[in-house]
Formats: C-alpha cells, structure tokens, sequence
C-alpha cells in the first residue's frame, strides 16, 4: 500500500503529491526552487526535495536517482563551479544515478531546473 507524503514547509500540491511511499521506496516529485541565478535555483529545488524526502522517512544517502531537468544546459554548464559546494552541502560525496535533461521549458515559466528522485530505504 503507498503512502502519499506532502509536508507541510512544502508549497500544497495541486493535481500531485510531493512523494509516494511504497514499501522502502519513496518516488519524489520534482522541485522548482525561487530566485534569479540558476545556482541559487538549484539550490531552493534540491532543499525542497530534501524536505519532501525527510518528509516521507528518508535521509539525502537514500537517494538512489536523481533527474535533473534544466531549460538551458549551457547554463548549467556554466554554473558548476558554483554547484559542486551547494551539491556538497546537500549531499556531501553521495553521488546516485543522474541524469540531465534539456527542455523547452517547465511548469512556472521563471524557472530554469527542477530536481526529482527516487529514493531506497534500506532494511
């Protein structure tokens, strides 16, 4: 049987959950995060996602697959240097399967990632 898990420190869902708990595996939905510069973006998306994540019983070494969607990838590019310490802050040297996905563009037209993840809780 799920779970379905939308905390409260995060924005109500409309038409989503924030994640859905199904036996260890909790399905995280994505995260847009607030703000101007893609870094500080990336950071606002990776703490909500945390949230809905500690929300639903996990920890950020739980996470076991990360997608990464971004509306201008030389962007991204761009700003690693800036996204390896906030990355580390997140996560420290956890690193799960990722990937990175240009698009045309996301739900809110101010945003430029949005992070979603799959998350296993060991025994």
């Amino acid at each position: 049987m799920s779970e379905i898990v939308n905390p409260p420190d995060l924005p109500p869902p409309r038409g989503f959950s924030h994640a859905v708990k199904t036996g260890t595996t909790i399905y995280l939905a994505g995260q847009i995060g607030d703000g101007d510069a893609f870094a500080e973006q990336f950071d606002a998306a990776l703490t909500d996602l945390l949230t809905a994540l500690t929300g639903a019983g996990g920890e950020p070494g739980h996470l076991v697959s990360l997608q990464l969607f971004v509306t201008d990838v030389a962007e991204y590019r761009a700003s690693a240097p800036e996204l390896g310490p906030i990355w580390r802050k997140h996560f420290g040297r956890h690193y799960p399967a990722m990937g990175l996905f240009g698009v045309t563009g996301l739900a809110d037209p101010a945003a430029k990632v949005e992070v979603m993840g799959i998350a296993v809780i060991d025994g």
